[in-house]
Parts: structure tokens; C-alpha cells; sequence
């Protein structure tokens, strides 16, 4: 009985030893297992707070079958909220694709049902029209396949896509800019060779001009004096004729160099203030005969229109040469329209018309006819050129107009539209002080001096021709006259001697003096001298830009003889 109760005892002890060691190893397994719990629940949680908080927007989307067949639609099971801040889409999870966004449905399906057929990635940039955000996405597969998921990341790249399109805008925009600068730079490239080439035929029909004003007015003189000479000739009814011929022939020619100096602007203008109303109302009647029956003239006029300052001769020139171009353009008859207006130029208008911002009078003449070709219209105002028949046209009507109109401060302007017509506009500057428009009185005969009323006149004049003519005439009305050939032999030969009463001299002489010059020289000399100067040039462009005072007058080439004698004579006279 003893013996039995130490085996029980044995038994029960090595029982509950065993059992003891199961209970420690079951502990350990589930420290163990406790661990691994607790290193998941970690994990998770760090998946978590980084699917919560992640900046960029992420959901895993299902494909499920839909109302156009397997596989036609697909379910949010889980979204970030970084997903409604990138896709501006709230509360998806549990929602299929054509709940959220139905009308995009096949485009989105389209994407991400590539990548949940074929396993490969997929990165793309697309506009999500419902919230008109531009979103950068990538897509990849969960595995396994069958299970039909799809994990997607995104960002809103639309502030990015809209710099980008600005970026693309600005450089189209400046690329157009750089065209069009370019484009005006072959532009300003051939105005600034038009230019030029104006100014350099300018230049060369002045020195020209001014060469054939000398021969013609020694030529004119000439005549002038042979015709006085011939009046009690018994011959002269025989010799009176040719003598007018060639004095015609010599005023044509005159006037041809008129109009070359028109061109070259250096004609000498008298400008005064003009109501160009009343010039133009003066001259419809010549404008309408001169144009023909067949050619209707419109006129027209807005009230309280502003002054201008120019010479009134020469405008009507303009005006006429104009009108009958305009004519030339309508063999078959048509209509001219000659306006007058009042405009004010802003700085880009003044820049295009290269003119300074202001008030000017605008004269423009329309006309009917056929128009010009852009060849055409840009050599209108090249001297000589001209589309009229040989025998018509010199091609110095538009080139006379040019110059008179940029000489008097203004611009002219022509535009034309092949078959549509022409029209010539002139921009004349506004005369702001008052005035009172007033006839010049006509210079009164300058009465032949007698004997004793002779004076001293020192005449320079380099062309043998004119100096001769001058003489001739001085000595007709009784003065004593002194010839030189230039300043430094006049102001040799004058030397020691008593003051002459008048000098007449051409502004544009040899030897490094001229006329001006020599005039300021001998008045230092002879204060008071009274002077008369003759030029071919342009006044302005011959004496500077010096004023002339009273004992000073201008003369231009060629001129008549008695014009000569008046000038002498009111000199003189004081």
C-alpha cells in the first residue's frame, strides 16, 4: 500500500511536470505570437498613416461586370483623401466609375483596363473634365490577376500643364513677334534704300537744277534784251518770232527745273497762312475744265477747318497735278473726289507717316479708275517714273508734290487697291496763330533813274552769261557797275574804295567764299550795305538758316529783267 501511493505520487508529479513544460511553451509560442501580432499591428498602422497622409492620391479600383458587359465597370474599394484633394471627386469608396464620372466612363476604362489585362504599367497624363484638373497617373496590377485590381497613384499636375501651355503660347507669341519684327526689318531695309535712293537723285536734280537756272537765266536774259533791242530794228518782224519761240522753249525749260526742284526741295517756297477751303473752291472750276466733261467732281468740305502755312502757288499746283493724274486713271470717264478735314495724329499714326504727333489739314484726292500694282505704288514718287504713254508724262507730277509737301513740313500718302482706284492724301501742318488771309499787292514799276540818280553797283557773278545780262540791265537803267568773278576778287578789287550803294551777288560761288559770305565781309567793311543776292537754290538752303533783314532780298533764278530792275529799284530806293 505504501509502495503504491510513492508510484502515484511519482506519476502525478512528472505529469504535472509535463504539463507545466507544455504550459511554458505554449506561453512562448504566444509571446511569440503576441510579437509578431503586435509588429503587424505596427506595420499596418504605418501603412496606414501613410495612406492617410501620403500627398499623392491613391486608390485601388476592382473591375466588376457593368451594364455594357464583363468587366464594364470597376468599384472603389479604398481612396486616400489625398484623392479628393488631387481629383476633387468626394466620397468614391464603394462607388463604381460610371456613378462618379459617367459621361468619362469609357475613357478611364480604357487606361486602366490595359493595365488590368496585360500586367504592364502604365504612366499618362490626362484632363479629368469633370473637375477640369489635369492629373499625372501611374497604374500597376495586384496580383493575383484573377482578382481584377488595380492600384493607382496620382498628383494634380494642373498648374504645371497650364505654365506649360502659357509657355508654349508666349513662344509662339514671340516667335510671331521675332517674324514680324524680322518682316519689317526687309521692310525698313528697302524703305531705308528707297530713301537713299531718293535723297541721292534729290541731291544730284538740285545740282542740276541749280546749274540749268544759271544757263536759263542767262539764256532768258538774253533774249529778253535782243527783243528790247529789236523793237525800232526794221528786221524785227522777221526776227521777233524766233526770238519768242526760243523765250518759250527757255520758260518750259525753266519750269521743268522747277519741277525738279520741287523733288529735290530745295525750290524756294513763300509760305504764308492759307484757308485751303477757299484755295481749293478758287480752283474747281479750272480742276473741272481741265479734267474733262467726262469726269464728275465731288467736293467736299467739313466746317471751321484749320490754317496752314505754305505757299498757295504751289498747292494749286499740287491740286491740279493731281486732279489730271487722276483723269489719266479714267479714259473712260469716273469720278474725283477732293476732301478736306481736320485730323490729329497720335504718336504710332504721326511714327507711320514719319511726322510729329499733332493737328494737320487733310487733303485727299480719290479717284475711279483701274488703281496701281504694289510695283507701281511703291515708285509713284520716283522722279521720272511714269505708266503714261512717251509724250504724256516727264513723271514728275507726284515727285513736284512729294517734295513740295514734305518741304512745307507735311506728308503725302498714296494707297491704291488694283481695280478699285486711287487716293493721294496730304498732310499739311495746323498754323495756330491767328490770321487775317490778305492779297499781295503787286510791286509797284521801278521807275528808270536819270543821270543823275545813278549808282555804284558791285556785281559777283560766276557764270560769264548771267554776270553779263545783269550788267546789261544795270547799265539800261543808268548805274555804274563792277564785275567779279567770285568773292575773294571782289573783296580784292573793292579794297581802298568808297562804299558801292547796292552789291548784287549769286549765293553759290567758287574760290571758298559765298555769297552770303562776301555779303557779311563787305558789310563789315561798308555798314549799311544793301545786297541782293541771286541763287538757283532753295533760299533756305543757299543763305543757312540766317534771317535776312531789310537791306537784304533774294532773287531766284532764271527771273525776268524787269523783275531785276523792281528788286534794284526798292533796294535803292530804301
Amino acid at each position: 500500500m505504501p509502495s503504491d501511493s510513492r508510484l502515484s505520487t511519482t506519476d502525478e508529479l512528472n505529469f504535472l511536470r509535463q504539463r507545466v513544460d507544455q504550459l511554458e511553451r505554449r506561453n512562448t509560442e504566444l509571446s511569440s505570437e503576441l510579437s509578431r501580432l503586435h509588429e503587424r499591428t505596427q506595420e499596418a498602422e504605418g501603412y496606414r498613416f501613410l495612406f492617410e497622409n501620403m500627398e499623392e492620391g491613391f486608390c485601388i479600383i476592382q473591375f466588376i461586370d457593368g451594364p455594357l458587359g464583363p468587366l464594364s465597370d470597376y468599384v472603389h474599394l479604398m481612396a486616400n483623401p489625398a484623392y479628393c484633394r488631387h481629383a476633387g471627386l468626394p466620397d468614391v469608396v464603394g462607388r463604381t466609375l460610371r456613378e462618379v464620372i459617367p459621361d468619362e466612363a469609357e475613357v478611364w476604362l480604357d487606361y486602366f483596363g490595359t493595365v488590368e489585362r496585360t500586367g504592364n504599367p502604365l504612366y499618362f497624363e490626362h484632363e479629368l473634365l469633370a473637375t477640369e484638373r489635369c492629373l499625372g497617373l501611374a497604374a500597376i496590377r495586384i496580383e493575383p490577376a484573377h482578382h481584377h485590381q488595380v492600384a493607382v497613384i496620382f498628383r494634380d499636375v494642373t498648374a504645371r500643364k497650364r505654365a506649360e501651355s502659357a509657355l508654349q503660347h508666349l513662344n509662339a507669341e514671340l516667335e510671331q513677334r521675332v517674324e514680324l519684327a524680322v518682316a519689317q526689318s526687309q521692310k525698313a531695309e528697302e524703305a531705308l534704300r528707297q530713301a537713299q535712293k531718293v535723297e541721292a537723285v534729290g541731291q544730284l536734280t538740285g545740282g542740276i537744277a541749280h546749274d540749268f537756272n544759271n544757263l536759263l537765266g542767262g539764256i532768258l536774259g538774253a533774249l529778253e534784251l535782243a527783243r528790247d533791242r529789236l523793237a525800232a530794228d526794221p528786221r524785227k518782224a522777221t526776227i521777233s518770232p524766233l526770238l519768242d519761240s526760243a523765250h518759250g522753249a527757255a520758260q518750259r525749260a525753266a519750269a521743268l527745273v522747277h519741277r525738279l526742284l520741287a523733288f529735290s526741295r530745295q525750290q524756294t517756297l513763300q509760305p504764308r497762312p492759307t484757308d485751303v477751303a477757299e484755295l481749293v473752291s478758287g480752283m474747281l472750276d479750272l480742276i473741272s475744265r481741265s479734267t474733262g466733261p467726262h469726269i464728275a467732281i465731288d467736293y467736299q468740305c467739313k466746317d471751321a477747318l484749320w490754317a496752314v502755312r505754305i505757299d498757295p502757288p504751289q498747292l494749286e499746283s499740287a491740286l491740279l497735278n493731281l486732279c489730271i493724274n487722276a483723269r489719266d486713271a479714267m479714259p473712260n470717264g469716273g469720278r474725283v473726289r477732293i476732301a478736306l478735314c481736320n485730323t490729329s495724329l497720335t504718336l504710332d499714326h504721326a511714327s507711320e507717316l514719319e511726322l510729329v504727333p499733332g493737328d494737320y489739314l487733310c487733303l485727299s484726292v480719290e479717284d475711279t479708275g483701274g488703281g496701281m500694282t504694289d510695283d507701281t505704288l511703291s515708285r509713284a514718287v520716283d522722279p521720272f517714273f511714269t505708266t503714261k504713254p512717251l509724250g504724256r508724262g516727264t513723271g514728275l507730277g507726284l515727285s513736284m508734290t512729294y517734295g513740295f509737301v514734305r518741304q512745307s513740313g507735311g506728308q503725302l500718302k498714296i494707297t491704291s487697291t488694283l481695280g478699285h482706284g486711287t487716293q493721294v492724301l496730304l498732310y499739311l501742318p495746323r498754323y495756330h496763330a491767328q490770321f487775317a488771309p490778305a492779297a499781295l499787292k503787286p510791286l509797284a514799276p521801278a521807275a528808270r533813274p536819270s543821270s543823275g540818280a545813278a549808282k555804284r553797283i558791285v556785281v559777283v557773278e560766276d557764270v560769264s552769261a548771267m554776270r553779263l545780262v545783269i550788267a546789261e540791265v544795270l547799265h539800261d537803267l543808268g548805274h555804274e557797275v563792277e564785275m567779279y568773278e567770285d568773292g575773294p576778287m571782289a573783296i580784292a578789287g573793292l579794297e581802298n574804295q568808297p562804299p558801292p550803294d547796292l552789291l548784287v551777288s549769286d549765293v553759290g560761288l567758287p574760290g571758298g567764299i559765298n555769297g552770303r559770305q562776301l555779303a557779311d565781309r563787305l558789310r563789315l567793311r561798308y555798314t549799311g550795305l544793301k545786297v541782293l543776292f541771286v541763287t538757283g537754290y532753295d533760299e533756305s538752303t543757299a543763305l543757312g538758316q540766317g534771317d535776312l533783314d531789310t537791306d537784304m532780298r533774294v532773287l531766284t533764278k532764271p527771273f525776268t529783267l524787269e523783275a531785276l530792275a523792281e528788286q534794284v529799284g526798292q533796294l535803292l530806293d530804301g
